[in-house]
């Protein structure tokens, strides 16, 4: 633990502050995510593009990049590397001809169940020290205030 001139710890300091515990909570959750993922040549970023683009009719890069809540660049090179790894392909929309959708491959459909299993088991781990009823809890809380409208 680091310490400053004074000999508190950053966690002393800092450890009461939502926004450092989120920060660092989600730094270990990735921790325990990256090596789970790895097997699959994903990383999250990769495997929530893969879950957007499962979850329904064929989108278009900026319609997943809108739900995921990135911009149209960050879209495109995700899209560029998942095409690169044969995990999906864009194509016409047959409903709009000026419009390409992005769709999982089979490869990308294979890919996604098992990396998205792969996720699971390592939130598990992750979230085991707090037990199973307060796990959920925390998820459930943390639904809560990304869902709430600001200024609510």
């Amino acid at each position: 633990m680091a310490e400053n001139d004074e000999g508190a710890t950053v966690e002393e300091l800092l450890g009461a502050r939502l926004g450092y515990l989120l920060k660092h909570a989600q730094l270990r959750l990735a921790e325990h995510a990256g090596p789970a993922l790895a097997p699959y040549g994903l990383d999250a970023r990769e495997l929530a593009v893969l879950a957007v683009l499962a979850a329904g009719r064929p989108l278009s890069q900026l319609e997943a990049a809108r739900r995921l809540g990135v911009d149209r660049t960050t879209m495109v090179a995700l899209v560029d590397a998942l095409e690169d790894k044969g995990l999906v392909e864009r194509r016409r929309s047959e409903e709009d001809r000026r419009r390409n959708v992005v769709e999982l491959t089979e490869r990308g459909k294979r890919a996604r169940a098992d990396a998205e299993d792969a996720r699971e088991a390592a939130e598990r781990e992750f979230l085991a020290p707090l037990g199973e009823k307060d796990a959920v809890r925390l998820v459930k809380a943390l639904q809560v205030l990304i869902r709430t409208p600001d200024g609510a």
